[in-house]
Parts: C-alpha cells; sequence; structure tokens
C-alpha cells in the first residue's frame, strides 16, 4: 500500500516541479491571443471554462485507456507501477504539452501540421496517412467494442447497435464542439475519477493484500512470445501500457482542446495536468490487477478468456457489488464511445487542414464526415484485425515523432531540447526493437532486435545534435541582428 502511494505522491510532484520546468523551457505568453479567442468560430474555436476543458482534455486522451493499457501492462508485474510514473512526467506529460501547446501557437492546428512545421512537408505528408489512419481504426474499434458488449447486455442486434452509435458518432463530429463534447464530456470524466477512486479506496477496504510482491528484478508476465520466450518487458511493456504514461494518441486529441483553451497559462493544467490525472488512474488499475488476484496466472487466465474488460467486470463486481457492475459498464461501454466520437472529429479537422476547407458552414463539416463515416462503416463490417494489431506500435511510434518534433521546435529557438530528445530516443529504441522482434514485424532475434533499436537510437541523436549546432548559430546570428 506504501508504495502505491509513492507513486501517486511522486505523479503529483512531478506535476509541480518537472511540469512546471517544463512549462518554463517553452515560454509561456499569457498576454498572448490564444485560437480560442482570436479565431473564435461557434463550430472547433470556442473558448470554454478551464476546468470544463481540463476534464474534455481527460477523456478525449482517456476513455478506456487508461484502464485496458495497465490490466494488460501489470501481467508483467510492479515494474508497470515504475513507468506509469517516469513515463507520465518525463514522456508523457512532455508529449502532452508540446502537442497542445504547439497547436496553440499554431492557431490550433491538428498534430500533422505541428510536426509537419518543425520536420518538413515529407513529415506532415507521412504523419496526415498516420494519423488519419489511427484515428478512424480508434473511431472503428471504439463502434465494434461497445456494440459487442451492449448486444450481450440488452439482446439488441449487433449491427441496428453499430448503427446508432456511429449516428451518435455523426452527430458528435459535425456539431460545435460545445453542443455534446463540452456539455456531457466533463460529467463522464468525473465518473471516470469517481469509478477509479472507489475500486481503489474499496481495494484499500477488502482483505486483499496489495501490491503482494513488489519484486522488480523478475518478469512475471507468463506468456510466451512466437519465439518460445517469455514475452520481455523490454521493448513490449512500453508499447503495451501507453495510455497512463505516454500514448502518441493523445497528440490527435489535444488540439481538439487548443481550439478551446482561453490563456496559456492554463495549458500547464490542461495538458500536463491530464496527463498525470490519467497517470494516476492507470496506477489505480494496475494496482487492482496485481492485488485483486491470487495469482498472475489467475489474473492473466481471467484476460485470456475475456479481455481486459472482464477484469474490469470482475474487479467492480467483487469490490463494489451491484454498483461495481453499474460502473464496470461505464468502464467498458460509455467511456470507449467517448474516445471513438473526438477520433473521428480529429479525423474532420485533418482533413479540412489538408484540402483548406474551412469548417465554419455546416455544409463543408458534412462534405468531409460523410465519406469518412462510410469509409468507417465500411471498414467495421470487414476483418481488419491484421491492422488492428499493428495499433501499438503505430501509437507509440507517433509519440516518439511528436517528441521530435518537439525537440526541434525547442532547439530551433535556442531553448532547453533535452527535455524532449531524452523521451524521443528512448522510444525510437522501444519502435524500432519492437517491430524488428515481433512476429507482425521482421521476427528477428531478440538480442539483434534491441541492438539495431539502440542503433537507431544513438544515430538519431547524434543527426538531432549535428543540425542543433546549426540552429544555435542562427539563433546566436538572429540576436547579434537584433
Amino acid at each position: 500500500m506504501g508504495f502505491f502511494f509513492l507513486c501517486v505522491g511522486l505523479l503529483i510532484l512531478g506535476y509541480f516541479t518537472y511540469g512546471v520546468l517544463v512549462e518554463r523551457i517553452f515560454g509561456i505568453e499569457p498576454d498572448r491571443k490564444t485560437p480560442a479567442l482570436e479565431l473564435a468560430d461557434n463550430v472547433d474555436f470556442i473558448p470554454m471554462p478551464t476546468w470544463k476543458v481540463f476534464m474534455v482534455q481527460l477523456l478525449d486522451i482517456a476513455g478506456v485507456g487508461p484502464i485496458f493499457g495497465p490490466i494488460l501492462g501489470a501481467l508483467y508485474g510492479p515494474q508497470a507501477l515504475l513507468w506509469i510514473v517516469l513515463g507520465s512526467i518525463f514522456a508523457g506529460g512532455v508529449h502532452d504539452f508540446f502537442s497542445g501547446m504547439l497547436s496553440v501557437r499554431e492557431n490550433g492546428e491538428s498534430i500533422p501540421e505541428v510536426i509537419g512545421n518543425s520536420l518538413g512537408m515529407p513529415a506532415r505528408h507521412v504523419m496526415r496517412f498516420f494519423s488519419l489512419l489511427l484515428l478512424i481504426l480508434v473511431g472503428v474499434v471504439f463502434v465494434m467494442a461497445p456494440a459487442g458488449l451492449l448486444e450481450n447486455l440488452t439482446g439488441v442486434s449487433k449491427h441496428l447497435l453499430v448503427i446508432i452509435i456511429f449516428a451518435y458518432y455523426f452527430l458528435a463530429t459535425i456539431l460545435p464542439i460545445d453542443k455534446i463534447i463540452g456539455r456531457f464530456y466533463p460529467i463522464f470524466g468525473a465518473l471516470l475519477i469517481f469509478m477509479a477512486f472507489s475500486v481503489v479506496i474499496a481495494l484499500f477496504l477488502s482483505d486483499h493484500t496489495v501490491l503482494p510482491d513488489l519484486d522488480f528484478f523478475k518478469n512475471v508476465n507468463p506468456n510466451k512470445s512466437y519465439d518460445g520466450r517469455q514475452l520481455p518487458i523490454w521493448p513490449l511493456l512500453f508499447v503495451t501500457l501507453s495510455c497512463g504514461a505516454l500514448s502518441g494518441f493523445h497528440s490527435t486529441q489535444s488540439p481538439l482542446m487548443s481550439r478551446c483553451l482561453k490563456n496559456e497559462k492554463h495549458g500547464r493544467l490542461v495538458f500536463y495536468g491530464a496527463m498525470i490525472a490519467e497517470g494516476i488512474i492507470a496506477l489505480i488499475w494496475a494496482t487492482a490487477g496485481l492485488s485483486f488476484y491470487p495469482s498472475v496466472e489467475a489474473y492473466n487466465e481471467v484476460i485470456h478468456n475475456g479481455t481486459a474488460s472482464a477484469v474490469v467486470d470482475g474487479v467492480c463486481r467483487g469490490l463494489l457489488g451491484s454498483t461495481g457492475g453499474l460502473l464496470a459498464i461505464l468502464g467498458v461501454v460509455i467511456l470507449p464511445i467517448t474516445s471513438g466520437d473526438t477520433a473521428f472529429r480529429a479525423a474532420r479537422l485533418i482533413l479540412a487542414e489538408t484540402f483548406s476547407l474551412s469548417q465554419v458552414k455546416a455544409v463543408k463539416r458534412l462534405m468531409i464526415a460523410v465519406p469518412l463515416f462510410v469509409v468507417g462503416y465500411l471498414i467495421s463490417m470487414v476483418n481488419f484485425s491484421t491492422v488492428w494489431r499493428y495499433f501499438g506500435w503505430s501509437n507509440q511510434t507517433l509519440a516518439m515523432l511528436v517528441l521530435w518534433s518537439a525537440g526541434v521546435w525547442l532547439a530551433r529557438r535556442g531553448k532547453f531540447y533535452w527535455i524532449a530528445v531524452l523521451p524521443a530516443a528512448f522510444m525510437t529504441a522501444v519502435s524500432v526493437s519492437f517491430i524488428l522482434y515481433m512476429k507482425i514485424g521482421l521476427s528477428l532475434s531478440y538480442e539483434l532486435s534491441n541492438y539495431i533499436g539502440i542503433a537507431f537510437a544513438i544515430v538519431a541523436v547524434v543527426l538531432f545534435l549535428i543540425k542543433s549546432f546549426k540552429w544555435k548559430k542562427q539563433v546566436l546570428q538572429a540576436g547579434n541582428a537584433c
């Protein structure tokens, strides 16, 4: 129990220390007009109260992410909690802050445009395709999963439920952001927090031993890789447990709230703070997974037979009774829906920027939304599991690119870029090692994959440093000219 509270305390301390450092290095300008005020259009650019922007941001980036990810990541043992703490403070918080605040500085642009401004036009084109694919996959999977669960609960045809959920997504995508998302998401965000804290309080009051095994030097995951090796902590943990530590998906969502932020001084709370809050929720669910079941084998069997949603249902009902059943339904049905609709909304905005289509008039929004949802519906009708298996890797690769982009932005302005470069290099090694080793990639040997992954990271840092010397000279010359 003490270790759990230590982790929570470190996350809170990180917000008030490292979060402040990140904010100062970025250099907020409280007197600068934000896109919400300068470009207000009553559709996507709408100034909203800071507390509401924070709650919407939390739900946009969270959904079931900080529940399912930590549940699966906890199979590796208490190391998952360390990754949540260190990842949230030094990687995820930095990633979310820069993806949000760079969007604020770039007139609320989506992440492909932000990255393109730092890394060039080829990167912009790659990121447009990459982000759209990611968002559509998230949107579709968060139609199919809740529809399947609702079918089991209600007996209503899954096909009909898919149509109903898609219809809701369509409305949430084209209506002004304050009509559905801004109005109801703060409530759902509060319920997400209530759900997590109800679970952890009930766990502490129960007969279960909290975190019974804190051996950080062994891998307890009972599953095997395709080559017969026990699933290795490196690099799999850092891809499996993304939301709650570091997730590229967040960068597609942060620009939604960059268009609603009234002052740059609130950026740390909204972007860095929401990541810390998500980290705390992730800690709770990882702790619940490691504490509720008698052994990691029993825990793994529940996941194997019913996915992470079965753990949510079992933990909630086991600790909270009938109330827990309602919370479980909230967790595995309502929360994924709130991630799916913002995924489609973000996709609409990326396409609008790509084709330079103003979104003020409803007809222009429909021009993008209708074909977008037709594609999404068609994908939902086929088996896209092969593509989906690449989601974890592509998600963390996106996070890596956003961090590199933040490093470039800082270096070009003569600022301390290591806050972004170090986590970017770390995730470069993770992403490259993962795709080289896993069966969905090149299926190379574990050792060789790691050597190449680390080599890629070192080369990337060296190339960055070479370029940074050039940018430093440019900054000095500009200063002398002034």
